[in-house]
C-alpha cells in the first residue's frame, strides 16, 4: 500500500442475495488520499459508490482488499471517521446542542473537562452558524438546519476522515448552495480529509480537488480520476465562465453520459429518452 493518509488497495464486494445469487458490486477498487485533500466519488445509479464509502467507514466489510486511514487497518466503526449522510439523521428528543453533545461527551469525556467539552460544543455549532438556535428540537428548524448541525456533529468529533453522503440531496436548491459555500469554509479552515459522494456534477467541480468517476456496475470500478486545477477559495459565480472549471464540468459530463451511459428501461410503445437534450435519469447511488 502506497503512504497516502488514506488508502484503497484492491477492494472488491460481493454480495449474495436471498437466492444465493451472488451481486460482484466492486471490483478492484485502487484510491489514494493525501491529507487535507477533498476527493467526490460520482457516478450512475448502482454504480456501488456508496458501498465504497460505507467500507471505508466501517460499515461494510470488503469482501477483498483492505482500507488504511494514517496507518491503521479499517475493520469496524470508528471515530476517526465521521459520516454525515443525506438524512441528517439527528435524534429527535434532543436539542441542538444536546445532538452534538452526546458525541462530545462519547468522545472527549477522558480527555476534555465538562467545561472544556461544554466550549468544543458551542465552538463547532458556532462554525455552522446555529448558535442561535442551541435549545431547539430538530423539528423547530429546517432542512438545511439539521445537516449543519449534523456536519457540527461530525466535525465535533475531530475525525481524522469526513465522509458525506449525499448530505445535501435532499435540500433545495439555495440552501444547498448556502452549504456546499459552508463547507468550502470550514474545509479550508480546518484541512478536513474528505470523500464525498454525490450525484451533482457542479457540486463536485466545485468543491473537490479530484472527482473520482467509476463505472457502471456490476463490478464497478474507477473509470477515471481528474484533477480539479482550480485555485483556492473559490467563489461559485466567478467559477461560472472560468475555462478550467468548465472543462472539468465537460470531462465529467462526457464520461457519465457517452463512455458509461445507463441505458433506463423504456416503457412499451415509448420513444427513447434523448440523453443530450439534458440531464438523463438520476446519479443518485
Amino acid at each position: 500500500m502506497s503512504n497516502a493518509y488514506l488508502n484503497l488497495s484492491q477492494v472488491d464486494m460481493t454480495f449474495t442475495g436471498n437466492n444465493g445469487a451472488v451481486n460482484l458490486v466492486l471490483k478492484g477498487i485502487d484510491l489514494a488520499v493525501q491529507r487535507g485533500e477533498f476527493i467526490s466519488l460520482i457516478g450512475h445509479s448502482g454504480c456501488g459508490k456508496s458501498t465504497v464509502l460505507n467500507i471505508v467507514a466501517g460499515l461494510l466489510k470488503a469482501t477483498a482488499g483492505g482500507v488504511i486511514v494514517d496507518g491503521r487497518e479499517v475493520n469496524a466503526p470508528g471515530p476517526d471517521r465521521a459520516v454525515v449522510f443525506q438524512n441528517h439523521s439527528l435524534l429527535p428528543w434532543l436539542t441542538v446542542y444536546q445532538n452534538v453533545e452526546i458525541a462530545v461527551d462519547k468522545i472527549f469525556r477522558d480527555t476534555k473537562t465538562k467545561t472544556e467539552r461544554k466550549d468544543w460544543i458551542l465552538h463547532n455549532l458556532n462554525m455552522v452558524n446555529m448558535s442561535h438556535a442551541l435549545h431547539r428540537l430538530p423539528s423547530e428548524i429546517s432542512g438545511g438546519m439539521k445537516q449543519r448541525v449534523g456536519i457540527a456533529r461530525a466535525l465535533a468529533m475531530e475525525p481524522k476522515v469526513l465522509l458525506l453522503d449525499e448530505p445535501f440531496g435532499a435540500l433545495d436548491a439555495l440552501t444547498r448552495a448556502h452549504l456546499q459555500d459552508e463547507v468550502i469554509r470550514i474545509q479550508a479552515e480546518l484541512g478536513n480529509t474528505v470523500m464525498m459522494i454525490t450525484h451533482d456534477v457542479d457540486e463536485a467541480v466545485l468543491l473537490s480537488d479530484r472527482v473520482v468517476m467509476m463505472t457502471n456496475g456490476p463490478a464497478a470500478t474507477i473509470g477515471q480520476i481528474l484533477d480539479i486545477a482550480l485555485p483556492r477559495p473559490r467563489n461559485r459565480i466567478a467559477l461560472a465562465e472560468n475555462p478550467v472549471y468548465n472543462h472539468c464540468r465537460q470531462e465529467i459530463l462526457t464520461f457519465l453520459y457517452e463512455k458509461q451511459r445507463k441505458v433506463e428501461p423504456i416503457a412499451a410503445g415509448r420513444p427513447a429518452p434523448n440523453t443530450h437534450a439534458g440531464v438523463p435519469a438520476a446519479l443518485k447511488a
